[in-house]
């Protein structure tokens, strides 16, 4: 069966037990926190269910209570790595058109950066220093 990520609360929840081992509650009180919305009970443990059977993550009871702990077994951090690398890819893709290019060093600015009129055209820096290099090997 392959798994569908097809909701936040899903792919945080792959992400929070790649941080570590987390019982039920534990998930739906972060998920509430990192998404900001009310997370029931019902939209957690069915997809659990649906991880150990496919044995991407499995289920530990402990303590006085049996409280059920949730940890991703080897092929679920595989799952997960590949899953993080594909929302990566995801995210450079729509990040790198609003990359520019520092004129001297050439590392990406994403945001900010430095802007100064070399000659006839303004050229992009990451910083001040940078552009007083550049300006310095151009002499």
């Amino acid at each position: 069966m392959r798994i569908k990520i097809g909701s936040m609360v899903k792919f945080y929840t792959i992400i929070l037990l790649y941080e570590g081992n987390k019982h039920g509650y534990e998930l739906i009180k972060k998920l509430r926190e990192k998404l900001g919305r009310n997370i029931s009970s019902g939209q957690i443990y069915p997809f659990l269910k649906v991880l150990e059977n496919n044995k991407i993550i499995k289920v530990e009871k402990r303590g006085e209570r049996d409280k059920k702990i949730y940890s991703l077994t080897k092929k679920g951090k595989a799952f997960a790595e590949n899953m993080l690398s594909r929302f990566g890819d995801l995210i450079d893709i729509a990040i790198e058109p609003k990359l520019k290019v520092c004129a001297h060093c050439g590392c990406k600015v994403y945001k900010g950066g430095y802007q100064e009129k070399i000659g006839k055209r303004y050229l992009t820096f990451c910083c001040k220093h940078c552009a007083d290099s550049f300006k310095k090997s151009k002499k």
